[in-house]
């Protein structure tokens, strides 16, 4: 390679030859790139100042040929590669042995809970819907801030919709999200000697799982609003700190003026769906002193959250688990660059 000076230009001649070199690119800059760049800024000033009527006729057309592929191939799409990406996350050696070793701990504490001892299973009942209705929450608040710098530049250049992205995100994480709570609640359930019928088996498997999709869906809204990991997870511990004492099972009179909060919990209704399942028409009877025996349903700890309105409760968490979604995609469709 001949040496340059510090214009670029070979160095290698005398000044005039130097000269006559810059003269060539000067010539050749005019004869082949100046009238393109010239007609660019003459073509922008024109649509510059073509009216808003002609803008909005090309942002529609814009729009209109923006997306390469259809709703659905997009969807499909990423919803192949959020499981090939999930598959490792969720199922992680780590995580495993951090949900099976509590189960098991769990199921030795409470083993074969006899019928009689309804502190004790209730208290199992409380571990279900507390520890389902946090472990889900933490791990999603992780989801938007990790994946905001490839989502803005995905988007950016027009590769998909950010509904067929949430989309798929949702779908890839049914698989994921609910197939450790079912290894936890096959567990724990028969080691802690609860109901053995079948069909409250079943029950309280949904339960559990529809929790656990509540539980995500707030913390997929806390993420995308926040977008910061650190700011997520000191939100999330308060919120959990709040519903796991308004949670109906450590304060039992919750005073008037701050009642409000367990309506808002969603482990509220999770345990009071899966106590009715445990004990169905006020359940059996249980030695309450004195050689008296009284009903279930007026044992403190379930008196105190009842065992009625089942379907308002399921009601209730399905508004939860729209709302939040929508929260999360409404501040996911707001995201800018920072």
């Amino acid at each position: 390679m001949p040496e340059t000076n510090g214009d670029g230009v070979p160095g290698g001649g005398s000044e005039g030859e130097q000269k006559e070199v810059r003269a060539k690119l000067a010539d050749a800059y005019a004869r082949h790139i100046a009238p393109a760049v010239k007609l660019d800024i003459c073509s922008n000033e024109g649509a510059s100042a073509g009216g808003t009527g002609q803008a909005s006729r090309r942002r529609g057309a814009s729009a209109r040929v923006e997306w390469t592929a259809g709703w659905c191939a997009q969807f499909s799409v990423l919803l192949r590669r959020g499981l090939k990406e999930r598959r490792h996350e969720s199922f992680n050696k780590l995580r495993i042995f951090q949900v099976l070793s509590v189960a098991f701990l769990a199921g030795l504490l409470w083993w074969r809970t006899p019928a009689a001892h309804l502190q004790d299973r209730t208290a199992l009942i409380f571990f279900f819907s507390v520890f389902w209705g946090f472990f889900p929450l933490y791990n999603a608040v992780f989801v938007f801030p990790l994946e905001r710098p490839m989502l803005l530049k995905e988007r950016s250049s027009g590769m998909y919709r950010l509904s067929s992205y949430f989309a798929a995100r949702t779908a890839a994480d049914l698989p994921m999200e609910l197939g450790l709570p079912t290894a936890f609640v096959l567990i724990l359930y028969w080691m802690g000697g609860l109901d053995p019928r079948p069909a409250s088996f079943l029950l309280s498997l949904l339960v559990v799982l529809y929790s656990v999709l509540v539980a995500q869906s707030l913390g997929l809204a806390v993420g995308a609003v926040l977008m910061d990991v650190k700011q997520g997870t000191t939100l999330a511990s308060v919120v959990t700190m709040v519903f796991l004492i308004a949670g109906g099972y450590y304060v039992q009179h919750i005073p008037p003026f701050i009642g409000w909060l367990k309506w808002l919990n969603y482990s509220f209704y999770c345990y009071r769906l899966l106590l009715g399942i445990q004990f169905r028409d006020g359940g059996a009877l249980y030695d309450c002193g004195g050689g008296a025996l009284c009903p279930v349903a007026d044992f403190p700890a379930i008196k105190a959250v009842g065992l009625n309105n089942h379907w308002v409760d399921v009601c209730v968490m399905a508004l939860l688990l729209v709302g939040y979604r929508v929260v999360a995609y409404l501040a996911l469709d707001r995201l800018q660059p920072r």
